[in-house]
């Protein structure tokens, strides 16, 4: 388990970007979710050791880490959102550097640990391969090899799938749940497809702040009867916008359908009841910061930053 309590970190300025942050995560695939700017690489930064917070207490498996941060090390594997390569080296060298600089040991030594990483990323058959000619994809499973290394405890991985083409972002996706069944892996992500697929419970965070913690069943389920989809024409669209909560704004064949939620579920003229997505659900919480089917708190109220937090349904 990662326990996570009034974490704040507050830059020159000042600037508070990350606002008293409570959140258990436990094994298994865990979603945070924001948008770009929301704090989440600030979060995971602090989180990997690479940030001192200015308040606030981490604890894996019931060690403080923030005391402890060689201990974190030899336990956490970690994918920044930018990882910079040397794009003359191949796949293999490339991995081996990483491997020394990270100091893993192997009982066959890190020559065999690097291809059994490799294969396990499927990267065998692009080991000699320059990492130049990889693709985006590639790119960001030779990086989920060097933070598997060693078998860490905690995975944390910022912004996997940006820029990925959908055959790379699935393959992806299938690599990190593997990796899930046996360690606690945080995803960042501002995509709300990758929660949607990967993290049976996720968080969404907006300026600093923790403003849900569920589940995507129970994140759809609390907007149910409330969202709603109609044709409009583009001319309608402007005073759509100023009149009603617009969630979404789909062109399918020509035509555009544009969701609505309506807090009180009255039908717009025009409109039909439809099923709800999590799109709808985390549009709906970056622009009201809470969900009407939600309750709140549930890490001890409002803390040190003000956060409440979003009760998990099942």
């Amino acid at each position: 388990m990662l326990e996570i309590t009034g974490l704040v970190k507050v830059y020159p300025g000042p600037v508070a970007a990350i606002q008293g942050i409570d959140l258990d995560v436990p094994l298994g695939m865990f979603g945070l979710l924001g948008p770009n700017g929301a704090g989440k690489s600030t979060f995971m930064r602090v989180l990997a050791g690479l940030l001192e917070p200015t308040s606030g207490r981490v604890t894996l498996d019931g060690i403080d880490v923030l005391d402890r941060p060689h201990w974190l090390r030899e336990r956490l594997g970690y994918l920044p959102q930018d990882f910079g390569f040397y794009a003359h080296l191949s796949g293999r060298d490339m991995l081996l550097h990483l491997l020394r600089l990270k100091g893993v040991s192997a009982p066959g030594g890190v020559g065999k640990l690097a291809d059994e990483l490799l294969e396990r990323v499927n990267l065998s058959f692009a080991a000699k391969r320059s990492v130049k000619g990889y693709s985006g994809g590639m790119r960001q499973r030779l990086g989920i090899a060097q933070a598997i290394a060693g078998n860490p405890r905690l995975l944390i991985v910022d912004e996997p799938t940006a820029g990925l083409d959908p055959e790379e972002r699935l393959r992806f996706y299938h690599l990190l749940a593997q990796l899930a069944e046996e360690r606690i892996v945080l995803l960042s992500t501002h995509i709300v497809e990758d929660v949607a697929v990967l993290c049976p419970q996720f968080a969404v965070i907006r300026a600093g702040q923790l403003v849900a913690r569920t589940t995507p069943r129970a994140a759809r389920d609390a907007m149910a009867g409330r969202i709603f989809e109609g044709v409009v024409s583009p001319s309608e669209l402007p005073a759509l916008r100023e009149s009603r909560q617009v969630t979404q704004e789909l062109l399918v064949e020509g035509r555009h359908r544009v969701r609505v939620y309506e807090p009180e579920g009255d039908v717009p003229a025009g409109f039909e009841k439809v099923a709800p997505t999590l799109e709808d659900a985390y549009l709906v919480l970056m622009r009201n910061g809470a969900l009407p089917g939600l309750r709140a708190p549930l890490n001890g109220g409002a803390g040190a930053g003000g956060v409440a937090t979003a009760e998990v349904h099942a």
